[in-house]
């Protein structure tokens, strides 16, 4: 799946998703206004709000009238899901598609998993 074609809305929500899954943004927190948000991202306000909207509908994000914008009470346990979701229906069909061209098993997947789970960790 190539990122670069996504809408520029659709790619900050998956950076504003990785915030949340790392723990940058925690459950309950107020997160930064949109006007706050689309200075960082150096994109127009009005691309930030659309993206707040998509996180607003899936939940994940919630807006206190007056007072701002936070991540929901279950928002790392409802981004994981959608992002699950996603990965299990857009990307995981490729690389299935990928490993079977190639040859590969799935007790070959694993042991590669796992070395890079253990090069991971010795790097922290």
């Amino acid at each position: 799946m190539q990122y670069e074609n996504r809408p520029i809305y659709i790619q900050i929500a998956d950076y504003l998703y990785e915030m949340i899954l790392s723990g940058k943004w925690t459950d309950g927190e107020r997160v930064p206004s949109i006007r706050e948000m689309a200075v960082q991202m150096e994109v127009n306000p009005n691309t930030m709000t659309r993206t707040y909207g998509l996180l607003q509908e899936q939940g994940v994000i919630f807006n206190k009238r007056g007072i701002g914008y936070f991540a929901a009470d279950k928002a790392r346990d409802m981004t994981l899901r959608l992002k699950r979701e996603e990965f299990i229906h857009s990307e995981l069909p490729d690389f299935f598609k990928k490993m079977e061209f190639l040859g590969m098993t799935p007790e070959e997947l694993d042991e590669l998993f796992n070395r890079y789970k253990e090069s991971n960790h010795e790097d922290k």
